[in-house]
């Protein structure tokens, strides 16, 4: 039993446009500004002849359009199993590219090593090909280095062997379109390095499908985990790189790891070994520096970092002690005050009274429109999602996934081309 018993009646995973349609609701037509215009008059159907024909035609056409472009994603995809003329309405191009998105499920790397994709419901066929079978009719070899809500940042090998040339590629697993960015050169002065490293750039992925005009890309130089002064950004506006200096103190080290790092309001976000989060926006003018939050549990278990409803959320799961969840909330970026939002029992969500040997529970991800949150034990290989308003636990999958969000984008990629 999850901590403080079972919830309401909403989805599986609190967020009802994901999953459920919404619930009737009764208007006072009295009420209603006199100045809406009332949907175009329908003349009464024969029952027999109303069966007889297509389901969309018991509606305008320009009504149900505008009808369906509201409806989610996960919710279009089932009406397209109604009848064959649903099929061909509710894959519009045009429809689908104004259809409201939110989070449809995971990426993640399966114990076969290879990429997987897994629904958000834990049921039905993957929403997408994992496999990105776009991309290989032009590279054998893909390694998918960065997930930024509906793009992808992968480094492509036209070898198996993962030799010779390569390529980085954004790419847009909904719409089967990606772009090749230009090579990183730094100058030879800025890849020297006083004990003979050579700096390499480590690539970050900035996108936001709110407004997907633009998608950037960030290469820090760095030595080992440290920044080494320089940092490169690529526009898709330009379609070209600017290289900056650095703002950031000196010997800031870098946490690559993918949990780590965040997206949010034009600016990435990516954490330090030293508990502290550093920033930077898009056109590399703004740098800065925020403590974590006072109280952090142990020392040696992972922080990790996510964005919800436009806030900045850090966690850490106690796997050392007593297996309690932490979770707080960034109230004010001027004066970098942290708020304690939830504290959870995380033993309770699965089924056990006390920690087993080996045990390591990890919440790897936030949900962006809700208060849900996604767990994964290593030990039992189980995930969940936990709804934090409801306090109700859903199954997602029987196995070990420490996955990253997606949220599908149907508008054109910016700077598209091969």
């Amino acid at each position: 039993m999850p901590p403080g018993g079972g919830g309401g009646g909403e989805g599986e995973h609190g967020c009802t446009a994901q999953d459920h349609p919404p619930a009737t609701v009764r208007v006072d037509e009295d009420a209603l500004p006199h100045s809406t215009p009332p949907l175009p008059a329908i003349a009464p159907v024969d029952p027999q002849e109303k069966r007889q024909r297509h389901p969309e035609a018991s509606l305008p056409e320009g009504p149900l359009v505008e009808i369906l472009a509201r409806v989610p994603y996960s919710s279009l995809c089932r009406f397209r199993c109604v009848s064959k003329p649903w099929l061909a309405l509710c894959s519009s191009r045009d429809i689908i590219k104004r259809s409201p998105q939110t989070l449809s499920g995971f990426f993640y790397y399966g114990s076969n090593a290879l990429l997987s994709f897994r629904n958000l419901s834990g049921r039905g066929l993957p929403q997408v090909d994992s496999s990105l079978p776009f991309l290989r009719e032009r590279y054998k070899c893909i390694f998918v280095k960065e997930f930024c809500s509906g793009l992808l940042l992968c480094k492509c090998w036209e070898l198996c062997s993962m030799r010779g040339e390569s390529h980085y590629v954004v790419c847009n697993p909904a719409t089967e379109e990606w772009t090749v960015l230009p090579p990183v050169e730094f100058t030879a002065q800025d890849l020297s390095h006083a004990f003979h490293i050579k700096p390499v750039p480590m690539l970050y992925l900035g996108f936001d499908a709110a407004v997907p005009s633009r998608f950037v890309v960030f290469a820090p130089l760095t030595v080992g985990c440290h920044v080494s002064g320089k940092m490169a950004i690529f526009s898709s506006e330009t379609g070209q790189w600017t290289y900056v200096q650095s703002k950031w103190s000196s010997g800031t080290a870098i946490d690559h790891a993918c949990k780590r790092r965040v997206f949010l309001n034009g600016t990435l976000h990516l954490t330090t070994l030293d508990k502290s989060i550093v920033t930077v926006d898009m056109e590399g003018k703004v740098w800065r520096e925020i403590k974590m939050p006072d109280g952090l549990p142990t020392a040696s278990d992972i922080v990790s970092i996510g964005q919800s409803q436009g806030r900045l959320y850090v966690w850490q799961v106690d796997n050392t002690h007593d297996c309690q969840l932490y979770i707080w909330v960034l109230e004010d970026y001027g004066t970098g005050k942290w708020a304690l939002k939830h504290t959870v029992n995380v033993l309770e969500l699965f089924g056990r009274h006390r920690p087993e040997d080996a045990d390591y529970y990890m919440m790897f991800a936030i949900h962006p429109d809700c208060n849900v949150v996604f767990l994964t034990n290593m030990k039992k290989e189980t995930t969940v999602s936990y709804d934090l308003d409801k306090q109700k636990v859903h199954v997602i999958c029987t196995e070990f996934m420490c996955g990253l969000p997606y949220i599908p984008c149907f508008a054109e990629l910016p700077s598209a081309g091969h």
